[in-house]
């Protein structure tokens, strides 16, 4: 009789799951009484298996044939095949407890509920007021900080590190508490320190050249989380707090450190470390720079990639009319190699402090020959502040260099990212002299980026140091285009998601030719490559490429990421079949990483993702996640084959009801 009605009550659970489908949590009594089964031993149809080196042969790569059912790679480690339609929801989801099954669950069906989330913040507000400090906390470790963050600090995340570890997912550690003000805030710190470096849009000095509204500080953008979802924003207060965020980045590093044993990465913004205003000062040099040399060349382009000799640029500038004893000393401080220039700004005096940014910032006149400043000059104290920030960079790749960490440098704005990438690059050339520490960002969605990452590929081979980068989508689409109609400038984003798609494809291709280009030579690891996406058809495309570049996972110059508590039956997957896989693993306390909580709850919610795709530029496919996190839960509460034919046709019903998609 007690067997009777344990399993009518699965059944009853069953017919409950099926007709509450949007319902987020299962009764406790349920659970008391399942008899988990492993129903996944039907191997998928798109299962291909992972290319990895023999086990006999350490030099020689085989793929090895699809009807193994797992690989072993040259140290005689076992991997899983992988299913190319991440499909598998034991693969997904092996690391999980039955308890993380359905928080998992819970969060992405609450981040389906449109007024939760477009209240979230007001309604964690209310949450904290009605339940108190330690009630909500309890409550949030249950839920979304569960779900999403690993831990409050750095002893409390090593278990969720270990564990990822044993699954073959590696961590970049961040240290996500975030400042907590509102939006008049945002704006009268931003426009507080504005306007001694650069000119507001609008006023009559900043329409002195149209051309360059890009680089003008904008009230209306001042708060520059506004669009924003996937990622944080740093406000400028003063020096001492760009002190206090360096030495979180250091901490984090040390946490990497001691927690990874050197497989993991740290994340920094530049934006932390100092005045965002220099940055912008810094982006509209380098742009006014470009259009200097072609007036210069008479052609379009950068100045590396037109091979030019100091000798005749030298020559070119005295046909113009530039002559003076000044202009000499002047091409001496550029920069160039036996295939001609790759800087005409002195770019290791600025990054070694050994130079001031005034004086850096100066090209010869071509009417009267005398030296020129790009932009009006920097106060004194700007300098400082300008220098401080440099030697904050310095401090944490120095840390990192001795302690053998790698620091992903995160992208931002358009309007910020040209000084971002060019002292990106400058502290590469400096650290990345024995191995990859500094990992620039480039954002596919941008149409330019392409010809940045060719030039920059260039450079590091020119120059001779380690090139790492992260390719990413990116992450302030809306604003961006918002700010370029406002303040009448080209869209610098792709068209459409397809368009962007095509790009980080090309990007990426570009990546794989050149590493293909270095096998078998001493610098064969001289290009490391981290794939950022949520995108399953971009993983693919890279997976094939590789195959197709005789690239393998065991070589270790691609890797894989993904945020922690999403796109797990990506990440698992790809880190049991013997790829280089990184989850982005958040940490910090309760209340100070609530605004993080509240961008991943806004990114999984289904009008974001599935209202337009085109305009949206999602990477998680939360619907998919749920069909598998179900699929799961259906096929661990079941008692006999009856059931598990009874789950299929359902699933199958589901699926071409476009339940799931």
């Amino acid at each position: 009789m007690a067997v009777f009605r344990i399993v009518r009550q699965r059944r009853l659970l069953l017919n409950w799951i099926e007709s509450r489908i949007s319902s987020a949590v299962i009764p406790r009594k349920y659970m008391s009484r399942v008899i988990p089964v492993d129903l996944f031993n039907s191997r998928p149809s798109h299962f291909i298996n992972v290319p990895v080196r023999a086990k006999t042969t350490a030099t020689s790569t085989t793929l090895l044939d699809s009807s193994t059912t797992s690989t072993c790679d040259q140290d005689g480690v076992e991997h899983d095949s992988l299913d190319l339609t991440f499909n598998d929801a034991k693969a997904a989801f092996r690391s999980k407890t039955t308890a993380e099954i359905i928080r998992a669950y819970t969060v992405f069906q609450l981040c389906n509920v449109p007024y939760l989330v477009n209240n979230n913040q007001k309604l964690m507000q209310i949450g904290r007021k009605v339940l108190g400090k330690n009630l909500f906390h309890k409550l949030m470790k249950m839920s979304f900080y569960g779900h999403f963050v690993a831990g409050e600090n750095q002893v409390a995340i090593q278990p969720q590190i270990q564990r990822l570890r044993s699954f073959g997912v590696k961590a970049i550690l961040d240290y996500s508490v975030e400042e907590d003000i509102t939006e008049e805030q945002a704006v009268t710190a931003e426009m507080e320190i504005v306007r001694s470096c650069n000119p507001v849009a609008g006023t009559d000095t900043a329409n002195d050249d149209r051309g360059y509204a890009q680089y003008k500080a904008d009230k209306g953008f001042a708060d520059r989380r506004t669009g924003v979802e996937a990622a944080r924003t740093y406000f400028y207060r003063n020096e001492a707090q760009c002190e206090k965020n360096m030495e979180i980045f250091i901490q984090s590093i040390e946490a990497v450190s001691g927690a990874t044993k050197g497989t993991g990465f740290a994340a920094i913004k530049v934006t932390a470390l100092g005045r965002p205003q220099l940055l912008l000062h810094l982006s509209e040099a380098i742009a006014r720079v470009h259009k200097y040399v072609a007036a210069v060349t008479g052609k379009e382009g950068y100045v590396q990639e037109q091979h030019i000799k100091p000798d005749i640029l030298a020559k070119r500038l005295e046909k113009l009319g530039a002559k003076d004893v000044t202009v000499q000393s002047w091409l001496k401080s550029t920069t160039y190699d036996n295939l001609g220039l790759i800087h005409i700004l002195p770019w290791q005096g600025v990054v070694g402090a050994h130079k001031k940014l005034r004086e850096a910032m100066k090209v010869p006149n071509l009417s009267t020959g005398q030296m020129q400043n790009l932009l009006p000059p920097l106060t004194d104290v700007e300098e400082e502040m300008f220098n401080n920030m440099m030697r904050r960079l310095h401090s944490i790749f120095k840390v990192a260099t001795k302690l053998d960490v790698r620091v992903m440098v995160d992208a931002e704005q358009t309007y910020l990212q040209p000084a971002i990438s060019r002292l990106a690059m400058e502290m590469a050339r400096i650290y990345n002299t024995e191995k990859a520490i500094v990992f620039n960002t480039y954002q596919c969605y941008l149409k330019n980026a392409l010809h940045y990452l060719t030039l920059d590929l260039v450079q590091s081979e020119r120059q001779n140091f380690y090139f790492g980068c992260k390719l990413v989508r990116g992450a302030y689409m809306n604003q961006e285009r918002a700010r370029a109609k406002e303040l009448n400038y080209e869209d610098p984003i792709c068209s459409d998601y397809d368009a962007t798609s095509s790009n980080y494809e090309n990007c990426l291709t570009e990546c794989l030719r050149r590493i293909q280009q270095k096998k078998g030579t001493d610098r064969s690891n001289q290009f490391s490559i981290m794939v950022a996406t949520h995108s399953e058809d971009t993983i693919r495309f890279a997976i094939h490429k590789m195959k197709e570049f005789g690239i393998q996972p065991a070589d270790r110059v691609i890797c894989f990421g993904q945020l922690y508590g999403m796109c797990d039956q990506v990440s698992f997957p790809l880190g049991q079949s013997g790829f280089s896989v990184y989850k982005y693993v958040p940490y910090g306390p309760v209340d100070g990483v609530l605004p993080y909580l509240s961008r991943r709850a806004q990114e999984n919610s289904d009008d974001d993702f599935f209202k337009d795709r085109s305009l949206t530029y999602r990477k998680e496919n939360t619907s998919l996640c749920n069909f598998m996190l179900l699929k799961w839960l259906l096929t661990n509460f079941l008692v006999n084959n009856y059931d598990v034919n009874n789950v299929n046709v359902m699933i199958v019903k589901w699926e071409h009801a476009n339940l799931f998609v």
